[in-house]
């Protein structure tokens, strides 16, 4: 339940295309699409049916019998939300007949309910409560004796959510939602009659059960059975806030609700066009980082770091980092410092950052996370379709006919659009997925993929070159999509039904079947409508631009551009990595995708911001890293990110972070790369942000402060200010100015403002004058660049490949409870599910080795050594191992190469030849490479 009453009619909207029907309730005339029930049909004439069962979220039960109502020419008195309206129907919703049986049936229900509603903490929440005043419940006429549910137990063994048997009604709203919103089929109500009641599986606690917290059951109960013990321990909130969550890049909107200044629970939007209304384990409960005792409030700065923190004021601070980037800059050159932007912080955070260093710094050495992850998405899109963007919204997948899955693990990393998708496979849409493990997809409750390709991790482009050469060599082309739209057709053709790219060749190099790659590539070509989405595991390669590009390839040969159910769409890994990207946070680019050598676009900038820009690339993260080793590369100033733990070869970075004279790291906690730092800049966290994040639909959502900055200052205010301390003019009174500025300068946000944002809750770039309520689906009448470009995509195998040394591939991903470098959610009670990465190796690699289930081994590659716990998994194929990499101490970058993707230097994370040997041989000292490098004990919670 929720403090913010969204309006609920009740059942869900019917079909489209239905025709309309008018239909008379209590005397007023309501046009609703035919197909509706009553129930919703009254709500829109402004009639409230009471209800206990039903919700507009889930589809129409009829078990409770509280909406009963008389309808003229019909016998009895027919629940209102399973029946449809007809033509002419006349309702009535109030009489003494409906009252009185209304009453009835409530009566039934309070005599086994507990009666403790001035003690219950849903007091004021609770639609059992309500109802008993709406239908006008005054006595109960069965007393208490008897058999009764009053002493069933509590199940508290959820660390954020109760289950308290004695009040549940057996509504079925919490299964329905399990099933209907969540798709994970954890509960069921077991027993008959009298008996039935609602499980997590037989003898099981919604702790041991197959439940996923995602907490869709929890806001659907209408009693307080299922109630969050944040409710529980601080009392019902009082006021709410919407905002946006920042975890993935799914981007789902969250009321955040609050008891003074105290957050009390996340509740997801019902209007949130990314999730509408549902959530996951991290967004709606793992808030509690952002006041966490580890947080850094002051600002700290050190001479060395072998030295202790000081604590200093803001003042202190911003002027000693001005100082020290100028000197650095006066013995070095102007090119000696640079800056890092998170993918973390707002679209306003990150502008600043950018523009700091283009002006106040005075040069374009400036990146961002985002390029580790996904540089390869923005370069191979932008080739082929001309814009470096998914091409759909996530409403989409509904009208999708085959899904394709490749390279990411969408109900782990991104849960709530995974839900969508498998809403959509229970109605009958196919699933391919192209994955060396086998994630959770392959097969679920009441889902299950067509198709598994288990590629050899590296092969991804030979993968799809053996698709396309299905389609061109079989004649699954759409020729008048292609003739009409596309460029460079014939010679992709020529090239991709070559023999060397059939799926007999590509058997041999991928290792799978030829027979099943044949039968994928037709059933992604003959479907109506086909959607590809993509995770890291494409991206993350030596050859992740041309995977982009091999996929784009595929998509326009069969059509599938420009519509809803189609698309070439990146499931992006943080909650604004788009957002990073548009702002401008690579060396070559100016927001808006601009390169900085364009003389005409570099002149929009200089007039506005007042200040001469290099037309010359800057540095990317490796160039910084190898020139700080070289001695010309001599400060750097990181906004948000933990670049000693995410990127890739640990011993490399951390031996370019030491040789700096001076690293400023701006963040929450004192994480792995401040214990390299000279100045500690504490940052803000999502719940005291007011900004803006682009999710990875291109979907810009209003983030609002619930709370002031415990630091004192905002996160846009420090570059500002640091900028301003080296000489350049750069303040704002409001991120909204920072808005604005950036939709004079970013053509694709043009029409984009706080205002515009807060009157329709989210738009979806390019929002200009062209579409001045944004662009859900890209490419529809023609592509950004024109016409489509086909791309030769010729498979060049990674140098990272096994030998007898190192005869095993680790590949990495994610797991739904922890997030990235888990700096937030291993300050959260998430830790109960994923308390350490562990090593998942196949049972015959594991036999050879000597290898048993909890087993301590040693993971070695030719750039380091790190030791985790075996977990004896079939979900890999032979010869390849996996772990996550959320936790410092595990350290799984400290074995991954340098290698990285030809045209973006996107590391190769998904590709690192290992060998994997029984117990901890050099546990302390890969253990210390890994994460505790002149670290104190606990820094990392």
């Amino acid at each position: 339940m929720s403090l913010y009453k969204d309006l609920d009619l009740g059942t869900p909207a019917p079909p489209d295309g239905a025709p309309p029907v008018t239909v008379e309730v209590d005397g007023m005339a309501v046009t609703v699409a035919g197909g509706s029930s009553v129930m919703r049909a009254a709500a829109l004439a402004g009639v409230e049916v009471p209800r206990l069962c039903a919700t507009d979220s889930l589809e129409a039960f009829g078990s409770c019998r509280l909406c009963l109502v008389e309808i003229d020419g019909r016998r009895g008195a027919p629940a209102s939300c399973t029946t449809p309206v007809t033509e002419g129907m006349r309702v009535r919703t109030q009489s003494a007949k409906l009252d009185k049986l209304r009453q009835g049936v409530m009566e039934l229900y309070i005599s086994d309910h507990p009666l403790d509603c001035l003690t219950c903490p849903a007091n004021g929440d609770c639609e059992l409560q309500d109802m008993a005043g709406v239908v006008g419940l005054r006595q109960v006429r069965y007393g208490y004796e008897g058999a009764n549910h009053l002493d069933l137990p509590t199940d508290h063994s959820n660390p954020y959510f109760d289950f308290d048997a004695s009040k549940c009604i057996a509504c079925s709203r919490c299964v329905r939602a399990c099933d209907e919103v969540q798709g994970t089929f954890a509960l069921t109500i077991e027993g008959r009659g009298f008996d039935s009641k609602v499980s997590a599986g037989a003898g099981e606690s919604f702790a041991d059960s197959e439940c996923v917290s995602c907490g869709a059951c929890v806001q659907s109960c209408p009693t307080s059975t299922l109630q969050e013990k944040s409710v529980v321990q601080l009392g019902m909130p009082t006021r709410t806030v919407k905002t946006t969550c920042a975890y993935c890049g799914v981007g789902c909107s969250f009321n955040a609700e609050l008891r003074g200044d105290e957050l009390v629970r996340m509740v997801p939007d019902k209007e949130g066009g990314a999730n509408e209304g549902h959530a996951c384990v991290k967004g709606r409960f793992a808030f509690g980082y952002a006041t966490h005792p580890d947080r850094v409030l002051s600002p700290m700065i050190r001479e060395s770091i072998t030295d202790e923190w000081r604590e200093v004021d803001w003042e202190t601070a911003i002027g000693y980092v001005a100082t020290r980037m100028r000197e650095i800059q006066a013995r070095h050159g102007v090119g000696a410092i640079g800056g890092i932007t998170s993918s973390r912080c707002t679209n306003e955070d990150v502008y600043v950052v950018q523009k700091m260093v283009r002006t106040a710094f005075g040069n374009n050495n400036v990146d961002t996370c985002a390029r580790v992850c996904h540089s390869p998405t923005g370069y191979g899109l932008k080739q082929t379709f001309g814009e470096s963007a998914g091409t759909q919204d996530f409403r989409s997948v509904a009208k999708a006919d085959v899904i394709v899955v490749i390279g990411a693990n969408p109900t782990d990393g991104h849960p709530v659009f995974a839900s969508r998708m498998k809403r959509r496979l229970r109605e009958g849409a196919k699933l391919v997925v192209i994955d060396p493990r086998r994630i959770d997809l392959v097969r679920s409750p009441h889902v299950e993929a067509e198709y598994h390709l288990p590629l050899a991790p590296g092969t991804n482009v030979a993968m799809v070159n053996a698709l396309g050469h299905v389609v061109v060599t079989e004649d699954l082309v759409d020729r008048e999509f292609v003739a009409a739209r596309c460029e460079d057709f014939d010679a992709w053709a020529r090239f991709i039904a070559r023999p060397e790219h059939s799926p007999e060749a590509a058997e041999e190099i991928t290792g799978v079947p030829a027979a099943d790659i044949r039968a994928a590539a037709r059933l992604y070509a003959r479907a109506g409508n086909a959607a590809i989405y993509y995770g890291l595991g494409v991206t993350e390669h030596s050859q992740g631009s041309t995977m982009v590009m091999g996929m784009a390839n595929l998509a326009m040969a069969t059509g599938n551009i420009g519509r809803d159910g189609v698309g070439v769409n990146p499931l992006r890994g943080q909650n604004n990595v788009q957002g990073s990207c548009d702002m401008g946070s690579f060396p070559h680019e100016l927001p808006g995708y601009r390169h900085v050598s364009d003389d005409a676009v570099r002149q929009v900038f200089e007039n506005l911001w007042g200040s001469t820009l290099a037309p010359q690339p800057g540095l990317r993260i490796p160039n910084m890293f190898d020139s700080a080793l070289e001695g010309s590369f001599r400060g750097l100033y990181v906004q948000g990110e933990d670049i000693a733990q995410s990127d890739p070869n640990t011993s490399h970075v951390y031996a370019a972070l030491r040789s700096l004279d001076l690293l400023v790291v701006q963040d929450l906690f004192l994480n792995e790369t401040a214990q390299l730092a000279h100045v500690f800049l504490p940052g803000t966290s999502f719940l005291e942000k007011d900004g803006t994040f682009t999710n990875a639909e291109r979907r810009i959502n209003r983030v609002r402060p619930v709370m002031a900055p415990a630091t004192g200052k905002h996160e846009w205010q420090i570059p500002c200010e640091i900028a301003q301390a080296m000489g350049y003019d750069m303040s704002y009174d409001d991120p909204s100015q920072i808005m604005d500025e950036i939709a004079v300068l970013t053509p694709t946000f043009a029409g984009v403002s706080f205002a515009k944002l807060d009157r329709l809750g989210s738009v979806q770039w390019p929002c200009n004058d062209a579409a001045p309520e944004g662009t859900p689906i890209m490419h529809v009448a023609e592509f950004v660049r024109g016409r489509g470009r086909f791309v030769v995509t010729a498979f060049v195998p990674t140098t990272e490949r096994a030998t007898r040394r190192y005869p095993l591939i680790l590949t990495t991903g994610r797991i739904l409870s922890q997030y990235n470098v888990g700096a937030q959610t291993r300050r959260t009670p998430n830790v109960f599910w994923h308390a350490e990465d562990v090593l998942e190796i196949h049972p015959h690699d594991a036999e050879v080795r000597g290898i048993s289930e909890g087993d301590e081994v040693t993971i070695t590659s030719r750039t380091g050594e790190t030791v985790l716990r075996a977990v004896i998994s079939d979900r890999m194929p032979t010869g390849v191992v996996y772990t996550t990499f959320h936790y410092p101490l595990s350290g799984a970058n400290v074995v991954t190469t340098e290698n990285s993707d030809w045209a973006t230097n996107c590391p190769e994370y998904k590709v690192t030849a290992v060998q994997v040997t029984p117990g901890a041989q050099s546990a302390a000292g890969s253990r210390e490479s890994a994460a505790a490098v002149n670290a104190p004990a606990g820094r990392e919670g």
